[in-house]
């Protein structure tokens, strides 16, 4: 059996090492240097401690002659080898500078890529390759592959009210009255797959192949009766102008029970905000009219049936006409009607406080 003779430690060296091969703070690998060191001192032999720190027995006869050599200091991890950074601080800070920058207004190119911020560092004279400065910005999470939409709201103080005054239609109808979300889903495309998917099987996802034909687009006026949830719909004949939505509001007003007041809901769309139909509204004074604030397409639930057949139908479609498309989406409101429920409006109308 591989011995030595045992180590000897002086009080401060032996608190030090018994703090660290017992501490919670100190790492694995300092604690098993320690602990190997603590029992060189007692005499235990080498191919032993090496079983009781779990280390090979010559990993434990170099931490003694590095102890031995550099005493606690020599406990230490020894710098690596390899290439220095080629990149030092200040071409580092640089490097970040230009990727969170605003590029020239008058230049072609719109953003920064990691091409475009390789480029003006070669221009200033560091030299850099793309996937050097791939990496660095990476590492200070820099990325400039990605875009997150914001928008900066204006400050109108009508806002909240306009939100307050729909949310509290949805959450208190007035009696003898009906709650009408509407809006428009336009623009809807008829593509027909020149070839079945593959149907999805253990392991594998449902297969769809790219090429499709197109049919031309169709869209739809759609009113959604907020506390039944069911939707009146109909197909745009032509353009999305005042002429055709003043007609679906006939449509409405044929429907809908004449005792009733009509609370209607819109956006600030251009058919919606037209003299013409804001004629039509003074013509027929039971309609009520409540306009969302702009920006603030999360107020009409309408939105929330749209992504129900967005989802459900369009999609996923596959539809060999325009008329084929609009044959389905009206199926399957028809379907929808028979089992409607409202939506569940839990928003409190007041504004978030950060």
């Amino acid at each position: 059996m591989f011995t030595v003779e045992p180590l000897e430690l002086s009080e401060d060296e032996r608190a030090e090492l018994e703090r660290r091969a017992n501490a919670h703070t100190s790492t694995v690998r300092e604690a098993r240097r320690a602990r190997v060191v603590l029992l060189c001192a007692e005499g235990v032999a080498l191919r032993r401690i090496a079983g009781m720190v779990g280390m090979d027995q010559h990993q434990v006869g170099e931490w003694r002659r590095r102890f031995l050599a550099n005493r606690l200091e020599g406990l230490g991890d020894q710098p690596r080898s390899g290439r220095p950074r080629r990149l030092g601080h200040d071409q580092r800070l640089e490097m970040a500078v230009i990727a969170t920058s605003e590029r020239d207004p008058a230049d072609p190119v719109a953003t920064w890529s990691y091409f475009e911020v390789t480029q003006e560092l070669i221009r200033r004279g560091v030299e850099v390759s793309v996937s050097q400065v791939w990496r660095v910005l990476r590492a200070m999470d820099i990325d400039l592959s990605k875009v997150r939409g914001w928008l900066n709201r204006r400050d109108d103080p009508a806002f909240w009210e306009r939100v307050r005054d729909i949310c509290g239609l949805y959450l208190d109808p007035p009696e003898r009255a009906l709650v009408l979300s509407v809006d428009e889903k336009t623009s809807i495309q008829a593509k027909q797959r020149k070839h079945p998917d593959h149907q999805p099987r253990g392991g594998k996802w449902r297969r769809r192949e790219f090429e499709y034909i197109r049919h031309g687009t169709a869209s739809l006026h759609a009113a959604l009766d907020v506390h039944s949830g069911e939707v009146l719909a109909a197909p745009i004949p032509g353009k999305n102008d005042s002429t055709n939505f003043c007609a679906f509001l006939d449509d409405i007003e044929r429907a809908v029970d004449p005792t009733l007041i009509v609370h209607v809901i819109l956006d600030n769309g251009s058919s919606h905000v037209s003299r013409q139909t804001k004629a039509w509204f003074a013509a027929h004074p039971r309609w009520v009219v409540h306009y969302t604030p702009p920006h603030a397409s999360w107020v009409n639930q309408v939105e929330l049936f749209f992504s129900i057949l967005q989802r459900k139908v369009i999609a996923n479609g596959n539809f060999i006409s325009r008329q084929d498309l609009i044959d389905k989406l009206l199926a399957f409101i028809t379907n929808y009607d028979q089992t409607a429920n409202p939506f569940k409006w839990t928003y409190a109308a007041d504004p978030l406080v950060a």
